[in-house]
């Protein structure tokens, strides 16, 4: 890798940021939770991940496209597979909205499996804010999710139900330049995910997910990213928790549908 290194005085290290307090303290509320499990088990998993902001000509108006490959066992097993799509609006530089629908297949694996494979259908809607601070970019994701979530009936394979639930999640997300040309940087994002609901009764905390890479800008609407994410997930029923161990991958493209 040849570059030319950033100078790191401008960023005030030595004075913590209000969001890198808010990224730890996200993580260390999601180690607290996790620390009174009764059950737990630690997965090594692989995820390959596309995610498409395309801008539709030059007005507010884009198509968001995802999608994402979640494997098991250091990639041997199936562990979900996600489709979403979505149509971005934005309304300024610094904010933008979403809305959009996704499918989730998910599979049996672990040492707590599902008692079979069930599918998912999921509403979204979510607001992102960007600004500069620091010397750093920093992203605020918040997003809403309305969940169908399919009971299977273990003999048949049949969907018996689709269970309704709600779920808010929060993303805080900045990325920390190695070159003056910021092609390639350093990715640092953490996300908390909350049910809420009439069927939510003991995981009201669901997962947490803390992420960091190194990313390298392709071209100028195309970065490819690669690093290690740390999930956290409470099961349904609230006595069984994953840790899992996750190589990621992504790819995400801004490049315009049509000019």
């Amino acid at each position: 890798m040849i570059c030319t290194p950033v100078a790191f005085s401008g960023y005030k290290l030595n004075h913590p940021p209000m969001m890198k307090n808010t990224l730890l303290g996200l993580i260390s509320l999601a180690l607290a939770v996790s620390a009174s499990a009764d059950q737990s088990e630690s997965n090594n998993n692989l995820w390959l991940n596309y995610v498409g902001d395309h801008p539709l000509g030059d007005g507010p108006w884009g198509i968001h496209l995802e999608s994402q490959i979640r494997r098991a066992d250091f990639g041997e097993d199936w562990q979900q597979l996600l489709l979403r799509a979505g149509i971005n609006y934005t309304l300024s530089p610094q904010w933008s909205l979403t809305a959009g629908y996704g499918w989730i297949e998910s599979y049996k694996y672990g040492e707590f499996p599902a008692a079979a494979d069930f599918p998912e259908n999921r509403f979204f809607e979510q607001a992102s804010v960007t600004h500069k601070a620091l010397g750093l970019d920093w992203t605020h994701r918040f997003r809403l999710e309305q969940r169908r979530i399919g009971e299977v009936d273990v003999a048949t394979d049949d969907v018996t139900n689709w269970r309704y639930e709600n779920r808010f999640r929060y993303m805080l997300r900045t990325s920390i330049p190695l070159c003056a040309d910021k092609k390639w940087y350093l990715p640092v994002w953490n996300e908390i995910f909350f049910n809420f609901g009439s069927n939510v009764s003991k995981n009201y905390f669901d997962q947490n997910r803390a992420f960091i890479g190194i990313g390298r800008q392709l071209a100028p609407s195309t970065k490819l990213e690669v690093g290690f994410m740390e999930q956290t997930i409470q099961r349904r029923g609230g006595e069984i928790w994953e840790n899992n161990h996750t190589i990621t991958v992504w790819l995400t493209s801004k490049f315009p549908l049509h000019r």
